[in-house]
């Protein structure tokens, strides 16, 4: 197996640069790195570890390294069941430019995840975004709308 890092980088600066766009942040490609690593840290804390190992089988490499990134498995996951809970664990992840980053606005930060996992669609099959969206309580299966998954 070749290690094509050039390659992986590549993918992951294109993806960076289309990720920035789509989230109308001008070229502040530092804020969408952080927003998109957050989110993503903020999602395998309230999956089952099964099904993040699922999850990133289906990622190219440079979602992968976001994801797994500062990963610790617990045992025990945060009790999320609403979507402004999991606006703050989103904002704890994403530290001290939390505040700068989602701009103190819980809208900003909802439309923020929508778009990411429109984004993602394009890595993850049909049927992984149905399970991930079949665990999920009640409240934040909104995330993953059903529009995206056909």
């Amino acid at each position: 197996m070749a290690l094509n890092f050039n390659q992986y980088a590549t993918e992951g600066n294109t993806f960076l640069k289309n990720y920035t766009k789509e989230m109308n942040l001008g070229d502040n490609r530092d804020k969408a790195g952080r927003i998109l690593s957050s989110i993503l840290h903020a999602l395998r804390d309230i999956i089952p570890i099964a099904e993040s190992l699922q999850l990133i089988a289906q990622f190219p490499m440079f979602l992968k390294a976001v994801y797994v990134n500062g990963w610790t498995i617990k045992k025990e996951r945060p009790k999320i069941k609403q979507m402004a809970d999991f606006i703050d664990l989103v904002r704890k992840h994403d530290g001290p430019a939390a505040i700068n980053d989602f701009e103190y606005s819980d809208e900003v930060a909802e439309q923020y995840i929508d778009t990411t996992f429109i984004l993602l669609r394009q890595y993850i099959s049909l049927g992984e975004l149905q399970d991930i969206r079949d665990g999920l309580p009640k409240d934040l299966k909104s995330m993953i709308y059903s529009n995206i998954m056909f």
